[in-house]
C-alpha cells in the first residue's frame, strides 16, 4: 500500500524543484553613451508574486555629514531606521509622494523607524545640511539588488515572462523605468540603457 508523503517531505521537494529551476540572470546597466551605471536599482517582478514584507528592517546611517548609503533598496513594508552617528544633529526629510516623513533634529537614533509602506522612489535630505542627500527605492518584489560599479548585477530567476524594473539617482524622473522580461531555460544578459543626466 502505498502511503503518503510527509508534509515536511512533499514541501521540501518543492522548494528543491523551485530551485532547480531558476536560472542565472544578468543585467547590464548602461548610460546611452555606453557607460556602465554603478549604483542603479535593479528589481524583477516575478508574474504573479507582487509582494511586500511586514517584518523587513534597513538603515540609512549618518556619518561625516552625509547619508549611508547613497541608494537603497528595500522591498514594500520595510521599516528604515536613521541612526545618527555624527556629533551634530540632523533633520532628516522626504516630501517624495512615495514616503512623506519628517524627523526633527536629533542625536543618536529615533525611536521609531520610517515605514515604506507603498512603491517609488523618496529622496531625502536634511534640513541642516543642504548638501546631503540620499534615495530610498521601494519595490513590490523580494528579487533586487544595485548594480557594481561594471553596471552589473546577477539574479537567480524563474524561467518566464517577468517585469524588469530599473532606477539610477541621476535620472531625471525619481520613476523606475520598466520593461517585459523574458526568462528562458538558460542563463542569459538583459541590457539596459538609462536616460540620465
Amino acid at each position: 500500500m502505498h502511503q503518503p508523503r510527509p508534509l515536511w517531505l512533499a514541501l521540501l521537494l518543492l522548494c528543491l524543484a523551485g530551485a532547480a529551476q531558476a536560472v542565472s540572470w544578468t543585467v547590464q546597466v548602461r548610460s546611452p553613451d555606453g557607460k556602465p551605471l554603478g549604483d542603479a536599482v535593479v528589481a524583477v517582478e516575478i508574474k504573479g508574486q507582487h509582494s511586500s514584507t511586514g517584518n523587513a528592517k534597513a538603515e540609512i546611517s549618518q556619518r561625516d555629514r552625509q547619508f549611508l548609503p547613497y541608494v537603497l533598496v528595500i522591498q514594500t513594508g520595510t521599516a528604515v531606521s536613521f541612526p545618527n552617528f555624527d556629533t551634530v544633529r540632523h533633520h532628516v526629510y522626504s516630501f517624495s509622494p512615495t514616503k512623506k516623513f519628517d524627523l526633527k533634529l536629533y542625536a543618536g537614533t529615533p525611536a521609531a523607524p520610517v515605514v515604506f509602506d507603498k512603491p517609488g522612489v523618496a529622496t531625502l535630505g536634511c534640513n541642516i545640511h543642504d548638501q546631503m542627500s540620499a534615495h530610498v527605492v521601494v519595490v513590490d518584489t523580494p528579487v533586487f539588488a544595485k548594480t557594481d560599479a561594471n553596471g552589473l548585477v546577477k539574479l537567480e530567476l524563474p524561467a518566464g515572462e517577468h517585469q524588469l524594473k530599473t532606477w539610477h539617482p541621476r535620472m531625471p524622473e525619481p520613476r523606475l523605468q520598466a520593461q517585459g522580461l523574458n526568462v528562458g531555460s538558460s542563463a542569459g544578459l538583459s541590457a539596459v540603457t538609462l536616460q540620465v543626466e
